[in-house]
């Protein structure tokens, strides 16, 4: 039987803890699993109550400090060993009886991502429905990649699939957009929404600014990852030239006899010129950087202080 691992980031979710395992081991009665939990520095007593479980299918690992919420779920991938990998919240608002379905149709239909979209949401309008819907509005015009709901932590991959896939910043909320630039097949599914009954909301609208940072930061990578010289070249080769056409009219006007000295014209040419041989130059440093980052050791962005193996079930 295929393994499944199921990750799940938290932090402070000491009250969550046992109920979300305890429907876990409900739902996915039959299967293979196994459940890694990522620790985001809690201070809070989440980690004991994960530790307490004594469940060998259970997997703890503890980061030194609060990475956030992407490193964590990439953390919990790279020590993944299930052929299929889950992705869910610590917050019990994620429902574990949609993963059967959800494996279910990546299985019989043949994708490499199913995604959720919560139907009915149980979330404050104004702090979190609202400011999520404007984001994924703009995330599907700028990226062309439509899905209903990218803030949805509730997702099944491949784990093929799962473990190319970087994620750093706030780039959990972009899976869906950095499978299909990995040529994935994704589909999407309404899955159950719950509130939030223990701990307290770690989102709000201030993590829509964070999240529009890094849309542009996914354009970026879109269009120019594997060839920055197309961005910053083109540019500067642009702007190179408007300099160089206004320092060659500036001539024409000396050699006429003009006094173009002081002129602000002059001083726009110039900066033009200098601009134009920067982007140039910053073009040709970020190939160089491209090459260096295929060619280089693999590096963790993140720091673990302890990984607890799950113990045998008494």
């Amino acid at each position: 039987m295929e393994k499944i691992s199921i990750i799940i980031p938290v932090y402070n979710e000491e009250e969550n803890i046992v109920p979300l395992t305890e429907e876990l081991h409900k739902v996915l009665q039959g299967y293979d699993f196994e459940i890694i939990f990522v620790d985001d520095g809690s201070v809070d007593r989440t980690a004991e109550k994960i530790q307490s479980l004594k469940k060998k299918n259970i997997t703890l690992i503890e980061f030194t400090k609060n990475f956030g919420q992407s490193l964590a779920m990439a953390a919990g991938i790279d020590y993944a060993k299930g052929e299929f990998i889950v992705t869910m919240d610590g917050d019990l608002q994620n429902d574990p009886a949609d993963i059967p379905e959800m494996l279910k149709k990546l299985k019989d239909e043949g994708w490499d991502m199913v995604t959720g979209y919560r139907q009915k949401r149980k979330d404050p309008f104004f702090s979190r429905i609202l400011p999520s819907q404007i984001a994924n509005f703009i995330i599907r015009m700028l990226t062309g990649v439509h899905f209903r709901d990218y803030g949805c932590t509730l997702k099944v991959f491949r784990a093929d699939l799962a473990k190319k896939i970087e994620l750093y910043g706030e780039l959990h909320r972009f899976i869906p957009v950095l499978a299909a630039f990995e040529g994935a097949r994704i589909t999407q599914m309404p899955v159950n929404h719950h509130p939030r009954h223990s701990g307290r909301s770690k989102y709000g609208i201030g993590r829509t600014f964070r999240v529009m940072s890094d849309l542009l930061l996914i354009l970026f990578l879109k269009k120019y990852f594997l060839r920055p010289m197309h961005l910053f070249g083109t540019t500067g080769v642009i702007v190179l030239l408007a300099g160089v056409l206004i320092n060659l009219y500036l001539l024409g006007m000396k050699i006429l006899g003009n006094d173009i000295w002081g002129k602000p014209l002059l001083f726009l040419a110039i900066l033009l010129v200098i601009g134009g041989i920067q982007l140039i130059t910053i073009g040709i440093f970020a190939e160089f950087l491209m090459r260096i980052y295929f060619r280089s050791s693999d590096k963790l962005p993140y720091r673990i202080k302890k990984i607890t193996t799950g113990k045998q079930e008494e």
